[in-house]
């Protein structure tokens, strides 16, 4: 066999190898709703109790909206990322993944790509029908799906670093959130700033440029620094 033949065959090896995980994940999930559905439903409650606890002013519903939207966003991700990588772990799968000759970090990789469709995705889809109960306008909530659909999965990227570091610790949840939370501030920033800039009039490109940098800069280093946690983690 030529050498040209085993680098296309290692190839096709590598792809059907991430699909396997992105697919296994998302099967698994799909069997546990109830956690699917937990994200999905904390994000309409906590989005939807500042109207009911502020009452029907339009002018202060329609100025906190961005920064609520975002943070009930960043949070609802939060809460699937301490099963992002357990499952595997204990049921020797990931352990497999790592001793194998594929390349570790494109397994972290789909799975954090996994935790975006099953947590991320929703929020992007289901945000602007929220927005609507904070007055804004079309413009606005077409500003805030798109910015959510470049924040979200760099919340899924940062917080798969956060998981692979304390898999298999106790309070794993909690370390998480300590964790992660200082890297979110600037996607919570750049996001919520790019829908206020809307809303007064002036151009979103400097938020949406600066979403986009930190998921390319998320994508480049979060997958290689989860794989070497999770080797830690296995042995």
């Amino acid at each position: 066999m030529s050498n040209r033949q085993q680098i296309n065959n290692h190839s096709i090896g590598t792809i059907s190898m991430m699909f396997r995980i992105f697919k296994r994940d998302i099967a698994v999930a799909l069997r546990r709703r109830s956690d699917v559905m937990s994200v999905f439903f904390f994000f309409i409650i906590a989005a939807s109790l500042f109207p009911l606890g502020l009452g029907a002013d339009p002018k202060l519903l329609h100025a906190i909206a961005p920064s609520v939207l975002w943070v009930a966003a960043l949070l609802s991700c939060m809460l699937s990322l301490p099963r992002m990588f357990a499952t595997d772990h204990v049921d020797g799968t990931l352990e497999q993944l790592i001793i194998s000759k594929q390349p570790t970090l494109l397994a972290a990789l789909m799975k954090m790509l996994a935790h975006w469709v099953l947590s991320g995705l929703p929020l992007v889809l289901i945000a602007p029908l929220i927005g609507l109960q904070f007055n804004l306008s079309m413009d606005e909530l077409q500003m805030l799906a798109l910015s959510l659909l470049l924040g979200t999965p760099t919340l899924s990227l940062i917080g798969g670093i956060g998981a692979a570091l304390t898999l298999g610790l106790r309070a794993g949840g909690v370390l998480i959130a300590l964790l992660v939370l200082p890297l979110y501030i600037p996607v919570l920033v750049f996001g919520a700033g790019a829908v206020n800039a809307v809303s007064t009039g002036m151009s979103a490109s400097g938020g949406l440029s600066l979403l986009g940098a930190v998921l390319a800069l998320a994508l480049v280093f979060a997958p290689l620094t989860a794989s070497y946690a999770l080797k830690i983690a296995v042995e």
